[in-house]
């Protein structure tokens, strides 16, 4: 039944996988101010693609950071209609000198594209697109309505997106969401990702003098900043690796015994795990496995620290000020705000004297996500994924997080089904990020089964959402 599109979709590959070239090339670093205009200018190039694939509405609109990209095709009236969702924009490439290649070149080899963002989100965003060029293209119409967002702040933790969405909502609205964001455990595993971990971020300053000096007419005579923040951000954790928090723990929601169990089957060990990322040994919550710690509780990560004099050589400087970078991957029942507050109240209690701490004002948070089991865009999935793979997927969890997924189910009232072709040990924010080069071809014979299997139905969803 499908042998029209997926034929379309064979015959234009070359085509196809010259766009994605095309698009990793785009340095849409949204994080950083110099890269504004490549970030709008990923977001044009998206629109202009969704134009190519035949919808007729495709526009870039504005808001006070970076754009965000709409598209639709709704021609179907009594079909189940979809919002796909994904973001053009990416991390940084630092450290450049650790990569193999240029982070904005599409370089190929070994059977895969090397280039900063083509794994999250670039590729997986882009396969939905060209489904649907091949839809319209073969049969001039869909089989479903499908709906598009693509956001240019992902990876900043969507500050503006929240506004836009509650802003369209009936623009928006449809069934539920199909993100094309996330990505599969492994390669060589078919999975469904059911459950995302939120979070929560901040940052934090400590001052002591009121400028740098001189450490041998000062130096025992003041609280030098790096050693108070040195010993506030130790305190943050008991030396087994729970959080020191107090109430840190409070409102999680406990892992049920079935998801330990179902994690517990999963073809997974510590000894391959430390091999792939080159550690001698795992950390963290004890009483939980590796995959548990990952999946299903919450932490907390010092990501940056710094302050004084960093350059080559000695200087002999007592800092005025140090720095320090947190974030935390949360879980059900856990409030990113009560967190933060929880974290800020403990540094200030550790704070030493002699010193301030200051904490940056910071929106970037989200609360947890999981999927409710039974979804019927999740039962769709299954099937999609067994039409490609032959075998039915495993049920996996998120360490990372998707902030939208909040927006969505609080502003439209919609859950998200993630659906992206990506796998987690792509090099994702690191260097050297690739994506196979077959899971551009899997990737799309799998959405043009979900959108048959969708559309056969109709019946499920108008009863899940009505």
């Amino acid at each position: 039944m499908m042998d029209d599109v997926l034929t379309y979709l064979e015959e234009h590959y070359e085509r196809h996988l010259e766009d994605l070239r095309t698009f990793v090339r785009i340095p849409s670093v949204s994080t950083e101010g110099q890269h504004a205009p490549d970030v709008r200018r990923a977001a044009e190039w998206v629109a202009a693609r969704l134009s190519s694939a035949g919808l007729t509405d495709a526009r870039v609109t504005d808001t006070p950071g970076h754009p965000v990209v709409t598209a639709s095709w709704t021609n179907h009236p009594g079909a189940p209609t979809i919002l796909v969702y994904g973001h053009y924009d990416v991390q940084p490439p630092d450290p450049l000198e650790r990569w193999d290649s240029p982070p904005f070149e599409a370089t190929e080899r070994d059977g895969n594209m090397y280039a900063r963002g083509v794994s999250d989100d670039k590729a997986p965003m882009l396969i939905p697109i060209r489904v649907t060029e091949a839809f319209l293209q073969a049969r001039g119409a869909l089989p479903i309505n499908v709906k598009f967002l693509f956001e240019g702040e992902e990876e900043i933790g969507s500050p503006n997106l929240g506004a836009f969405v509650r802003d369209h909502a009936q623009q928006l609205q449809a069934d539920f969401v199909l993100s094309a964001d996330g990505g599969m455990w492994r390669a060589d595993v078919p999975t469904l990702t059911v459950s995302a971990r939120g979070l929560v971020a901040l940052e934090f300053t400590v001052r002591g003098p009121g400028k740098d000096l001189h450490s041998g007419r000062h130096g025992g005579s003041l609280h030098n900043p790096l050693h108070a923040i040195s010993r506030m951000v130790a305190s943050l954790h008991g030396p087994d690796g729970r959080v020191s928090v107090e109430g840190f723990y409070d409102d999680v929601v406990p892992v049920s015994p079935a998801i330990r169990a179902d994690t517990a089957a999963l073809p997974f060990n510590d000894e391959a795990y430390l091999r792939e990322v080159g550690a001698p040994a795992t950390f963290g919550e004890p009483g939980y496995s590796t995959l548990e710690r990952q999946w299903y509780r919450p932490t907390l990560e010092l990501n940056g620290l710094w302050g004084g004099y960093t350059g080559e050589g000695a200087k002999t400087v007592l800092p005025s000020e140090a720095h320090a970078k947190i974030t935390c991957r949360l879980v059900p029942g856990q409030d990113p705000d009560r967190i933060r507050e929880r974290i800020e109240a403990h540094l200030r209690q550790h704070a030493p004297p002699g010193v301030t701490v200051t904490f940056e004002e910071s929106r970037h948070g989200a609360p947890a996500y999981r999927i409710p089991p039974e979804h019927v865009g999740l039962r769709v999935a299954r099937e999609a994924i067994r039409s490609v793979y032959g075998q039915d997927p495993l049920m996996v969890g998120m360490g990372g997080s998707i902030p939208i997924c909040d927006t969505f189910r609080d502003a439209l009232d919609m859950d998200t089904v993630f659906f992206s072709f990506a796998v987690g040990d792509e090099n994702i924010h690191a260097p050297n990020e690739f994506f196979r080069l077959a899971r551009f071809q899997e990737g799309a014979r799998a959405w043009t089964a979900y959108f048959e299997a969708l559309a056969r139905s109709v019946d499920a969803v108008v009863t899940a959402t009505r």
